[in-house]
């Protein structure tokens, strides 16, 4: 069976995406290794300064499992096209995380209703990655 999971690729930054994933959507850690953990055949340090960086990461939204790494020579964030689209139940779950997630962040699509959704907003957290947060309630 295929499985599709979405990896995120961090510049150093991962734990601190992690924590702040964590705070927005409840996520769950489910697997943490940093580069002292690898292999030392699998993980070559340019330096000591990347001992403590993420090596490779598993977490969970909701059902939807996630991997992280940090990659300080990755290209420079929100590079290509994709972004997690969240469903909350409520407008006030979707307020929450946002609200969380805005510190830093660029506003892509402010927080509205649409055709589709009473609650929606587009975002690019301060670590480069784009969300959408909704609801799939419609409007009465």
């Amino acid at each position: 069976m295929l499985k599709v999971t979405p990896n995120f690729h961090f510049r150093g930054q991962g734990k601190q995406a992690i924590e702040l994933y964590k705070q927005a959507f409840d996520a769950k850690v489910k697997v943490l290794l940093c580069n002292s953990d690898a292999n030392p055949k699998d993980c070559v340090l340019e330096d000591e300064s990347q001992i403590d960086l993420v090596y490779h990461a598993e977490i969970y939204i909701g059902e939807q499992r996630l991997t992280l790494t940090d990659d300080p020579d990755s290209p420079a964030p929100n590079t290509n096209p994709l972004s997690l689209l969240i469903t909350f139940e409520t407008a006030g779950d979707v307020k929450k995380a946002y609200e969380i997630l805005a510190d830093g962040a660029k506003i892509i699509y402010p927080m509205q209703s649409t055709t589709y959704s009473s609650c929606f907003v587009s975002l690019v957290d301060k670590f480069g990655m784009r969300w959408e947060l909704m609801t799939e309630q419609t409007i009465a």
